[in-house]
């Protein structure tokens, strides 16, 4: 369903506020370069530092500035299941055309726990889910072989942080086609895609989206 340079695009402030200008500028720049899809309110938009407010205006925006020319993955996730399902709602409402779920951050669930969380989002705002395992930064981590979210029907990719090469070759062995694996490191890009992998959601994708897409970047030449 995804696949290619998946920009994570940066949230431009001015004067402590969103700059929309901007903003619809850094996405017209992205499409014309040829980013696959665009995700806003990832970890690179500062979500975790946007008011509700903001958070849901950022999406607006880019659903309505992007008009459908590649997909929109809304990142709309939190470690409150309440929250995630309302910015997710709002998502849905607005048009993006999937979701980037981040695994809950400091109140460390149980591999139960995330699977009743993203289930509870899954039935409050229905759309495809990309899931974000980033255990560096979220304290929990998704493991696998007890991970029953993978057979969810909403769940279509993962965006894989976690460093674990094999972890990420475990997911594919379980779930098969069913799900699309993207990297979540910019350098892990080509050893992702050697193992099976699609795509990357990309932080360097912002400076340089014509170099990512082409599948350069993975190695000692300088962007």
């Amino acid at each position: 369903m995804f696949k290619g340079s998946i920009v994570a695009i940066v949230t431009p402030f001015r004067n402590g506020k969103v700059d929309e200008e901007a903003f619809r500028g850094l996405i017209e720049f992205q499409i014309s370069n040829g980013t696959s899809a665009i995700v806003p309110c990832g970890t690179t938009g500062e979500s975790a530092t946007l008011s509700m407010e903001e958070h849901n205006r950022v999406i607006s925006i880019a659903v309505e500035a992007v008009r459908k020319r590649v997909p929109v993955i809304a990142g709309t996730g939190g470690n409150s299941t309440r929250e995630a399902i309302e910015l997710t709602q709002h998502a849905k409402k607005t048009g993006a055309d999937a979701t980037l779920q981040v695994t809950p951050y400091y109140n460390k669930p149980t591999q139960e726990g995330l699977f009743q969380h993203f289930k509870a989002i899954a039935k409050g705002a229905p759309l495809p889910q990309v899931l974000y395992n980033v255990p560096g930064e979220r304290v929990s981590t998704c493991c696998p072989r007890r991970w029953p979210v993978l057979l969810m029907p909403e769940v279509v990719a993962i965006k894989e942080a976690s460093g674990d090469l094999g972890q990420m070759a475990e997911i594919l062995r379980l779930a098969g086609d069913k799900i699309t694996l993207l990297s979540g490191d910019d350098n892990l890009t080509l050893p992702v895609l050697a193992i099976g992998g699609a795509g990357v959601v990309s932080v360097v994708a912002n400076i340089a989206p014509r170099y990512r897409r082409n599948g350069r970047g993975v190695g000692k030449r300088p962007i």
